[in-house]
């Protein structure tokens, strides 16, 4: 069954269950970390920060650490429903928060002389963000898997005109985890008579009905599509329809591939607007990414010696032909580059592509085959699991590649691009990247581009991080590798 709102609440119960359950955990989580913090820089024979600085204070500062870390947690809305279960923007709360209080602790100690170890202060905050995080990220998977199973949605009424709900009902049914579940439409006058169901959605009314039909069938959102058929005077008619009901009214804006970070809203004359921040795509973030991806693929360049090692004596040995492969890619601003990967095909396989040309099963500029017989039995292991994509650590370091962005493409995919596909080469191609964590080969073009396409537009390190996480799980399932 579905959990539903309880009467005058907008929150549905199961929103304010697990905001509740992340508190009890954010609260367990603060005391051990200040508690650990504090019996480890004070306990164990450190030398004082100060004269009377005793166990009284010592208790003191980590109830006041513990008291402004939760509430600012809670301020912050790391804990609200509609950021759960998707999306990195309750990490970035949780880490927002977290650095806020540490910064203030940190300089207020020092403005005021309070002579609060800094040992101390050093040692909770990474261990307490630590822990929040892993604590998000355990209830996350707990709301996923309610979410996947019919349970914890909200009840939502999709309202515009067909094709625009159509769309919307696609990507509530493609992306389930982000908690909706379609119950119906409500259509224009004229078309809310003539049809009987949208998208495989019953037709609950036109759009003077939508409040009587959340009323009806109990619906916990209303959500109104980019539609040309609703007019600001329909909308605002719509939103005053629903104010005395717990019912949640969600907007879909026009500008779909636009994350939420790069819109502000302002007030002009009582209309709002909403502002849309350029992308940038130099300057001190983009400085910063660098930094991140010359540093990770140091990293695990030596981390992972031995294996590279190990993978390339088992290339050589298996099948005639080098160890590397390259070929030659497109990189940032149309710029080529040679690729590197370890070899999974015969030597010379290239030049056998003309007569698998009739067996492809790719879309669009894409070429692939499931089967294909150019590839080794070796080959085949090091695609699985995309361990052939690691001698791409080089491209990295070497500055043609980062480790997330956009697919790398060939030079006679480019060749055929349309203008807006050309906007991929804004930034450098990843070793790993949307298409990686969303169906790699089983991913149509126009689904690849589009998720390029956004991540070019709304990138962030934060949301790098996670990718790469969700990486590491996907190549372990082996999903969309051939």
């Amino acid at each position: 069954m579905v959990d539903s709102a309880e009467p005058g609440s907008a929150y549905p119960h199961w929103g304010r269950a697990i905001a509740r359950r992340l508190l009890v955990t954010d609260v367990v989580i603060i005391a051990l970390t200040v508690g650990i913090a504090q019996y480890v820089r004070f306990s164990l024979g450190w030398p004082s920060p100060g004269p009377g600085h005793g166990p009284a204070w010592e208790t003191l500062v980590s109830v006041v650490v513990a008291g402004a870390w939760i509430a600012a947690l809670g301020i912050n809305g790391s804990r609200d429903r509609r950021i759960l279960g998707i999306g990195s923007l309750e990490y970035k709360r949780v880490f927002d928060a977290t650095f806020a209080v540490f910064a203030t602790l940190a300089i207020t100690s020092v403005l005021f002389l309070l002579g609060i170890a800094r040992g101390y202060l050093v040692m909770a905050f990474p261990v307490g963000l630590v822990l929040l995080v892993t604590g998000r990220w355990a209830w996350r998977k707990w709301l996923v898997r309610r979410r996947l199973a019919g349970e914890s949605l909200l009840r939502s009424i999709i309202v515009g005109s067909p094709d625009s709900i159509q769309y919307m009902a696609d990507q509530l049914s493609r992306f389930p985890y982000a908690g909706y579940q379609a119950i119906g439409v409500c259509l224009p006058r004229g078309q809310a008579t003539e049809l009987a169901e949208v998208a495989g959605l019953p037709v609950l009314g036109s759009f003077t009905d939508v409040a009587a039909a959340a009323r009806t069938h109990e619906a916990d959102s209303v959500i109104l599509t980019s539609s040309d058929q609703l007019p600001p005077a329909t909308v605002r008619r719509i939103a005053w329809s629903l104010e005395t009901s717990p019912v949640e009214l969600a907007v879909a804006p026009a500008l779909t591939e636009i994350a939420g970070p790069r819109i502000h809203i302002r007030q002009l004359a009582g209309l709002p607007l909403l502002n849309v921040a350029v992308p940038q795509y130099e300057g001190s973030k983009h400085a910063a990414k660098a930094v991140f991806d010359v540093t990770t693929a140091v990293v695990l360049g030596i981390l992972l010696l031995p294996l590279l090692l190990v993978l390339a004596l088992v290339v050589r040995v298996s099948s005639p032909g080098p160890v590397i492969f390259r070929q030659e890619r497109v990189g940032l601003n149309g710029k080529t580059f040679r690729m590197l990967k370890f070899r999974t095909m015969v030597d010379g396989a290239e030049n056998r592509l003309g007569e698998l040309l009739p067996h492809n099963e790719g879309s669009g500029l894409l070429f692939k085959v499931r089967d294909d017989p150019r590839v080794t039995p070796v080959g085949r292991f090091l695609r699985r699991y995309s361990l052939d994509e690691l001698p791409q650590l080089w491209n990295v370091i070497r500055g043609d590649m980062s480790i997330v962005g956009p697919r790398p493409p060939l030079p006679s995919e480019v060749e055929r691009y349309e203008p807006d596909v050309r906007r991929r080469l804004l930034v450098k191609p990843g070793v790993t990247g949307p298409w990686q964590i969303s169906g790699r080969s089983d991913l149509s073009w126009a689904e690849g581009v589009r998720l390029d396409l956004f991540y070019v537009e709304n990138w962030s390190l934060v949301g790098d991080l996670l990718m790469i996480w969700r990486t590491i799980r996907v190549v372990l399932r082996r999903q969309g590798a051939y």
